[in-house]
Protein backbone atom coordinates (compact mmCIF):
# COMPACT_ATOMS: atom_id res chain seq x y z
CA UNK A 1 0.00 0.00 0.00
CA UNK A 2 1.66 3.65 -1.08
CA UNK A 3 0.87 7.11 -1.66
CA UNK A 4 2.61 7.94 -4.96
CA UNK A 5 4.91 11.10 -4.88
CA UNK A 6 3.47 14.55 -6.81
CA UNK A 7 2.04 14.17 -10.13
CA UNK A 8 0.50 10.62 -9.83
CA UNK A 9 -1.50 11.09 -6.28
CA UNK A 10 -3.67 8.15 -5.42
CA UNK A 11 -3.81 4.74 -3.82
CA UNK A 12 -1.98 1.71 -5.05
CA UNK A 13 -3.40 -1.52 -4.17
CA UNK A 14 -2.78 -4.84 -5.37
CA UNK A 15 -1.70 -3.50 -8.46
CA UNK A 16 -5.09 -1.31 -8.91
CA UNK A 17 -5.46 2.46 -8.69
CA UNK A 18 -8.12 3.71 -6.23
CA UNK A 19 -8.36 7.34 -5.46
CA UNK A 20 -8.97 8.74 -2.51
CA UNK A 21 -10.21 12.03 -1.10
CA UNK A 22 -7.16 13.86 -3.55
CA UNK A 23 -6.73 16.91 -0.84
CA UNK A 24 -6.57 13.76 1.88
CA UNK A 25 -3.41 11.92 -0.10
CA UNK A 26 -1.97 15.13 -1.08
CA UNK A 27 -0.87 15.90 2.25
CA UNK A 28 -0.14 11.89 3.55
CA UNK A 29 2.35 12.22 0.49
CA UNK A 30 3.72 15.58 2.01
CA UNK A 31 4.04 13.80 5.66
CA UNK A 32 5.67 11.03 3.65
CA UNK A 33 8.03 13.03 1.74
CA UNK A 34 9.37 15.10 4.73
CA UNK A 35 10.01 11.93 6.85
CA UNK A 36 11.70 10.54 4.07
CA UNK A 37 13.97 14.02 4.05
CA UNK A 38 14.46 13.76 7.40
CA UNK A 39 15.65 10.73 7.73
CA UNK A 40 18.38 10.65 4.80
CA UNK A 41 19.75 13.09 7.32
CA UNK A 42 20.24 10.62 9.80
CA UNK A 43 17.52 12.24 11.81
CA UNK A 44 16.20 9.74 14.74
CA UNK A 45 12.58 8.49 14.98
CA UNK A 46 12.42 10.31 18.51
CA UNK A 47 12.75 13.89 16.28
CA UNK A 48 10.86 12.80 12.94
CA UNK A 49 7.65 11.74 14.62
CA UNK A 50 7.34 14.21 16.65
CA UNK A 51 6.96 16.87 14.10
CA UNK A 52 5.08 14.66 11.74
CA UNK A 53 2.31 14.50 14.74
CA UNK A 54 2.25 18.76 15.10
CA UNK A 55 2.07 18.96 11.59
CA UNK A 56 -1.13 16.73 11.95
CA UNK A 57 -2.25 18.68 14.93
CA UNK A 58 -1.96 22.07 13.31
CA UNK A 59 -4.17 20.53 10.50
CA UNK A 60 -6.68 19.15 13.10
CA UNK A 61 -6.63 22.34 14.78
CA UNK A 62 -7.18 24.49 11.56
CA UNK A 63 -9.49 22.32 9.14
CA UNK A 64 -7.38 23.20 6.21
CA UNK A 65 -4.41 21.49 4.55
CA UNK A 66 -1.06 23.06 4.60
CA UNK A 67 -1.41 24.91 1.20
CA UNK A 68 -4.44 26.77 2.52
CA UNK A 69 -2.42 27.65 5.79
CA UNK A 70 -1.58 31.21 6.37
CA UNK A 71 0.05 33.47 9.38
CA UNK A 72 -3.22 34.25 10.85
CA UNK A 73 -3.80 30.23 11.10
CA UNK A 74 -0.39 30.04 12.46
CA UNK A 75 -0.87 32.80 15.13
CA UNK A 76 -4.44 31.29 15.63
CA UNK A 77 -2.74 27.58 16.77
CA UNK A 78 -0.09 28.62 18.70
CA UNK A 79 -2.38 31.33 20.88
CA UNK A 80 -4.96 27.78 21.37
CA UNK A 81 -1.56 26.21 22.73
CA UNK A 82 -0.68 29.43 24.95
CA UNK A 83 -4.12 29.36 26.66
CA UNK A 84 -5.55 27.10 29.60
CA UNK A 85 -3.81 26.43 33.13
CA UNK A 86 -1.41 23.91 31.27
CA UNK A 87 -0.71 26.36 28.37
CA UNK A 88 3.01 26.07 26.61
CA UNK A 89 5.96 27.68 27.60
CA UNK A 90 8.13 30.45 25.81
CA UNK A 91 10.78 27.88 24.39
CA UNK A 92 8.05 25.43 23.51
CA UNK A 93 6.41 27.89 21.42
CA UNK A 94 9.53 29.02 19.38
CA UNK A 95 9.98 25.21 18.89
CA UNK A 96 6.59 24.11 17.27
CA UNK A 97 6.82 27.96 15.05
CA UNK A 98 10.37 26.27 13.99
CA UNK A 99 9.02 22.86 13.23
CA UNK A 100 6.20 24.11 11.52
CA UNK A 101 8.44 26.17 9.56
CA UNK A 102 10.61 23.73 8.40
CA UNK A 103 7.43 21.70 7.06
CA UNK A 104 6.52 24.62 4.89
CA UNK A 105 10.10 25.50 3.59
CA UNK A 106 10.25 21.72 2.91
CA UNK A 107 6.98 22.39 0.43
CA UNK A 108 8.17 25.77 -1.11
CA UNK A 109 11.66 24.01 -2.26
CA UNK A 110 10.99 23.98 -5.77
CA UNK A 111 12.97 20.38 -6.08
CA UNK A 112 10.21 18.74 -4.26
CA UNK A 113 7.57 19.70 -6.91
CA UNK A 114 5.07 20.65 -4.24
CA UNK A 115 3.97 24.32 -5.84
CA UNK A 116 3.37 22.91 -8.82
CA UNK A 117 1.08 20.17 -7.46
CA UNK A 118 -0.37 22.16 -5.17
CA UNK A 119 -1.48 24.95 -7.82
CA UNK A 120 -2.13 22.68 -10.87
CA UNK A 121 -4.91 20.64 -8.66
CA UNK A 122 -6.15 23.02 -5.88
CA UNK A 123 -5.08 26.35 -7.51
CA UNK A 124 -3.36 27.08 -3.81
CA UNK A 125 -0.05 27.33 -2.83
CA UNK A 126 1.97 27.09 0.24
CA UNK A 127 3.11 30.41 2.32
CA UNK A 128 5.24 31.03 4.76
CA UNK A 129 3.49 30.52 8.11
CA UNK A 130 5.47 32.23 10.51
CA UNK A 131 8.12 35.10 9.68
CA UNK A 132 9.67 37.58 11.75
CA UNK A 133 6.39 39.34 12.91
CA UNK A 134 4.75 36.76 14.52
CA UNK A 135 7.33 34.46 15.78
CA UNK A 136 8.91 33.81 19.03
CA UNK A 137 12.03 36.40 19.37
CA UNK A 138 15.08 34.46 21.15
CA UNK A 139 16.32 37.15 23.58
CA UNK A 140 17.92 35.09 26.22
CA UNK A 141 20.26 32.63 26.57
CA UNK A 142 18.58 30.34 28.85
CA UNK A 143 14.54 29.88 28.92
CA UNK A 144 14.13 27.14 30.99
CA UNK A 145 12.18 26.87 33.97
CA UNK A 146 14.12 29.18 36.73
CA UNK A 147 12.81 27.33 39.45
CA UNK A 148 15.68 24.38 38.08
CA UNK A 149 18.99 25.43 39.66
CA UNK A 150 21.63 24.04 40.69
CA UNK A 151 21.30 22.65 44.33
CA UNK A 152 23.22 23.96 47.34
CA UNK A 153 25.91 21.59 49.17
CA UNK A 154 23.67 21.21 52.02
CA UNK A 155 20.90 20.13 50.00
CA UNK A 156 23.21 17.68 47.83
CA UNK A 157 23.63 16.05 51.29
CA UNK A 158 20.52 15.98 51.95
CA UNK A 159 19.28 14.27 49.22
CA UNK A 160 21.85 11.54 49.34
CA UNK A 161 21.05 11.19 53.39
CA UNK A 162 18.00 10.59 51.96
CA UNK A 163 18.28 7.92 49.34
CA UNK A 164 20.68 6.00 52.25
CA UNK A 165 18.16 6.70 54.82
CA UNK A 166 15.42 5.09 52.76
CA UNK A 167 18.19 1.79 51.91
CA UNK A 168 17.87 1.24 56.14
CA UNK A 169 14.02 2.13 56.61
CA UNK A 170 13.26 -0.82 53.80
CA UNK A 171 15.76 -2.98 55.90
CA UNK A 172 13.87 -2.21 59.29
CA UNK A 173 10.64 -2.83 57.85
CA UNK A 174 11.42 -6.21 56.62
CA UNK A 175 10.63 -5.37 53.32
CA UNK A 176 11.77 -6.28 49.81
CA UNK A 177 13.95 -3.62 47.83
CA UNK A 178 16.91 -2.88 50.07
CA UNK A 179 19.19 -3.66 47.06
CA UNK A 180 17.42 -1.67 44.24
CA UNK A 181 17.75 1.13 47.05
CA UNK A 182 21.68 0.99 47.24
CA UNK A 183 21.73 0.98 43.30
CA UNK A 184 19.70 4.01 43.81
CA UNK A 185 21.20 5.64 45.84
CA UNK A 186 24.75 4.75 44.49
CA UNK A 187 23.31 5.90 41.03
CA UNK A 188 22.33 9.24 42.08
CA UNK A 189 26.17 9.89 43.95
CA UNK A 190 27.67 9.40 40.16
CA UNK A 191 25.51 11.32 38.48
CA UNK A 192 26.46 14.74 40.82
CA UNK A 193 29.89 13.17 41.00
CA UNK A 194 30.53 13.10 36.97
CA UNK A 195 28.05 15.72 36.03
CA UNK A 196 26.10 12.82 33.82
CA UNK A 197 22.84 12.93 32.13
CA UNK A 198 20.45 10.04 32.68
CA UNK A 199 20.71 8.56 29.30
CA UNK A 200 24.45 8.50 29.62
CA UNK A 201 23.93 6.80 32.92
CA UNK A 202 21.94 4.23 31.46
CA UNK A 203 23.85 3.28 28.93
CA UNK A 204 27.48 2.72 30.76
CA UNK A 205 29.05 -0.71 30.83
CA UNK A 206 31.41 -2.06 33.33
CA UNK A 207 34.10 -1.39 31.01
CA UNK A 208 33.54 2.38 31.15
CA UNK A 209 34.64 2.95 34.50
CA UNK A 210 38.34 2.97 34.10
CA UNK A 211 41.48 3.89 36.20
CA UNK A 212 43.44 6.79 35.10
CA UNK A 213 47.03 6.21 35.62
CA UNK A 214 47.42 10.39 35.95
CA UNK A 215 45.38 9.59 39.25
CA UNK A 216 46.73 6.09 40.59
CA UNK A 217 44.74 7.33 44.09
CA UNK A 218 41.09 7.14 42.37
CA UNK A 219 42.22 3.41 41.93
CA UNK A 220 40.11 2.06 39.59
CA UNK A 221 37.80 4.48 39.56
CA UNK A 222 39.97 7.49 38.21
CA UNK A 223 37.68 8.33 34.99
CA UNK A 224 34.35 7.48 33.07
CA UNK A 225 34.45 6.79 29.35
CA UNK A 226 30.53 8.19 28.26
CA UNK A 227 30.02 6.70 24.73
CA UNK A 228 26.62 7.70 24.80
CA UNK A 229 26.35 11.56 25.11
CA UNK A 230 24.27 14.01 23.70
CA UNK A 231 24.06 13.67 19.75
CA UNK A 232 24.00 16.86 17.65
CA UNK A 233 20.99 17.04 15.59
CA UNK A 234 21.36 13.93 12.75
CA UNK A 235 25.19 12.85 14.25
CA UNK A 236 26.26 9.79 16.27
CA UNK A 237 26.06 10.26 20.06
CA UNK A 238 28.78 12.42 21.44
CA UNK A 239 31.82 10.58 23.16
CA UNK A 240 33.86 12.18 26.12
CA UNK A 241 35.76 11.28 29.30
CA UNK A 242 34.98 12.31 32.82
CA UNK A 243 37.87 12.66 34.88
CA UNK A 244 37.62 12.24 38.46
CA UNK A 245 38.42 15.00 40.61
CA UNK A 246 39.72 14.76 43.92
CA UNK A 247 36.56 16.92 45.61
CA UNK A 248 34.37 14.15 44.49
CA UNK A 249 36.76 11.35 45.60
CA UNK A 250 33.89 9.68 47.81
CA UNK A 251 32.60 8.78 44.81
CA UNK A 252 35.64 5.93 44.41
CA UNK A 253 34.26 4.02 47.77
CA UNK A 254 30.45 4.89 46.05
CA UNK A 255 31.85 2.56 43.45
CA UNK A 256 33.55 -0.10 44.42
CA UNK A 257 31.01 -0.41 47.53
CA UNK A 258 28.62 -0.90 44.60
CA UNK A 259 30.98 -3.45 42.24
CA UNK A 260 31.97 -5.88 44.79
CA UNK A 261 29.47 -5.76 47.01
CA UNK A 262 25.84 -5.06 45.91
CA UNK A 263 25.70 -5.69 42.29
CA UNK A 264 26.39 -9.41 42.83
CA UNK A 265 23.49 -9.93 44.90
CA UNK A 266 21.93 -9.43 41.36
CA UNK A 267 23.15 -12.17 40.06
CA UNK A 268 23.78 -10.53 36.69
CA UNK A 269 25.70 -13.00 34.96
CA UNK A 270 27.75 -11.20 32.33
CA UNK A 271 25.38 -8.87 31.64
CA UNK A 272 27.86 -5.69 30.44
CA UNK A 273 25.83 -2.69 31.81
CA UNK A 274 26.86 -0.81 35.12
CA UNK A 275 23.73 -0.67 36.47
CA UNK A 276 21.12 -3.60 36.23
CA UNK A 277 18.07 -4.02 37.75
CA UNK A 278 16.57 -7.43 39.91
CA UNK A 279 15.45 -8.85 36.49
CA UNK A 280 19.24 -8.53 35.55
CA UNK A 281 18.32 -5.92 33.09
CA UNK A 282 19.86 -2.12 32.36
CA UNK A 283 18.69 0.31 34.33
CA UNK A 284 16.38 2.24 32.39
CA UNK A 285 16.66 6.54 32.01
CA UNK A 286 13.20 6.23 33.98
CA UNK A 287 14.64 4.35 36.48
CA UNK A 288 17.40 6.90 37.28
CA UNK A 289 14.48 9.64 37.18
CA UNK A 290 12.16 8.26 39.33
CA UNK A 291 15.22 7.34 42.25
CA UNK A 292 15.97 11.14 42.02
CA UNK A 293 12.46 11.94 42.48
CA UNK A 294 12.01 9.92 45.62
CA UNK A 295 14.75 10.87 47.40
CA UNK A 296 14.33 14.69 46.90
CA UNK A 297 10.64 14.40 48.32
CA UNK A 298 12.31 12.49 51.23
CA UNK A 299 14.53 15.00 51.62
CA UNK A 300 11.65 17.48 51.73
CA UNK A 301 13.25 19.51 49.12
CA UNK A 302 11.47 21.65 46.04
CA UNK A 303 9.88 19.69 44.28
CA UNK A 304 10.45 22.02 40.79
CA UNK A 305 14.04 20.38 41.07
CA UNK A 306 15.00 16.98 38.28
CA UNK A 307 17.63 14.59 38.08
CA UNK A 308 19.48 16.86 35.58
CA UNK A 309 19.60 19.56 38.28
CA UNK A 310 22.56 17.55 39.61
CA UNK A 311 24.33 18.11 36.49
CA UNK A 312 24.12 21.96 36.83
CA UNK A 313 25.46 21.36 40.55
CA UNK A 314 28.27 19.57 38.91
CA UNK A 315 29.17 22.40 36.65
CA UNK A 316 28.49 25.02 39.61
CA UNK A 317 30.68 23.34 41.99
CA UNK A 318 33.49 22.85 39.59
CA UNK A 319 33.26 26.15 38.73
CA UNK A 320 33.52 26.93 42.77
CA UNK A 321 36.22 24.62 43.32
CA UNK A 322 38.26 26.78 41.12
CA UNK A 323 38.73 24.70 37.97
CA UNK A 324 39.62 26.25 34.53
CA UNK A 325 36.30 26.88 32.82
CA UNK A 326 37.89 25.10 29.43
CA UNK A 327 38.27 22.12 32.20
CA UNK A 328 34.51 21.94 32.95
CA UNK A 329 33.21 22.15 29.80
CA UNK A 330 35.00 18.93 28.46
CA UNK A 331 34.10 17.46 31.87
CA UNK A 332 30.21 17.77 31.08
CA UNK A 333 30.81 17.94 27.20
CA UNK A 334 29.13 20.76 25.86
CA UNK A 335 30.40 22.02 22.52
CA UNK A 336 30.20 26.02 23.54
CA UNK A 337 31.36 27.32 26.87
CA UNK A 338 28.02 29.57 26.31
CA UNK A 339 26.54 26.77 27.22
CA UNK A 340 28.46 25.78 30.17
CA UNK A 341 27.74 28.91 31.26
CA UNK A 342 24.08 28.68 31.66
CA UNK A 343 24.29 25.91 34.08
CA UNK A 344 26.69 27.61 36.57
CA UNK A 345 25.15 29.52 39.69
CA UNK A 346 27.81 30.45 41.56
CA UNK A 347 26.90 31.15 45.45
CA UNK A 348 27.08 34.35 46.78
CA UNK A 349 30.14 33.16 48.72
CA UNK A 350 32.29 32.54 46.01
CA UNK A 351 31.49 35.28 43.72
CA UNK A 352 32.53 37.71 46.92
CA UNK A 353 36.02 35.68 47.16
CA UNK A 354 36.52 36.66 43.86
CA UNK A 355 35.23 39.91 44.47
CA UNK A 356 38.01 40.35 47.94
CA UNK A 357 41.10 38.56 45.48
CA UNK A 358 40.00 41.32 42.68
CA UNK A 359 39.80 43.98 45.19
CA UNK A 360 42.85 43.18 46.73
CA UNK A 361 45.21 42.91 43.99
CA UNK A 362 43.43 46.46 42.64
CA UNK A 363 43.68 48.22 46.44
CA UNK A 364 46.97 46.55 47.44
CA UNK A 365 47.91 48.14 51.06
CA UNK A 366 44.50 50.60 50.88
CA UNK A 367 42.57 47.76 51.01
CA UNK A 368 41.27 47.19 54.49
CA UNK A 369 38.91 43.68 54.32
CA UNK A 370 35.73 45.31 55.09
CA UNK A 371 37.42 46.56 58.77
Amino acid sequence: MKIEAPGSVGLVLAGNVVHLDPERAVFDAMLDGWARQQAARFLRASTVEPRLRLVRRMAEFTGLYPWQWTPAEGEAFISHLRGGPHGIKVSTGRGYEVEIGLFVEYLLDGRYGWLRECADRFGEVPQVVFHDGNSVAHVAEYEGDPRRRPLSYNEIQALFDAADARVARIRGQGRKGALCALRDSAVLKMVYAFGLRRTETSKLDLVDVRRNHKAPMFREAGSVMVRYGKASRGGPPKRRTVLTVPEMSWVVDTLEHWLIEVRPQFAPGRHPALWVTERVGRLSPKSINTAFTVARDDAGLDPALDLHCLRHSFVTHLIEFDYPERFVQEQVGHSHAATTAIYSGVSNEYRNKLLTSSLRARLGRDWDGGS
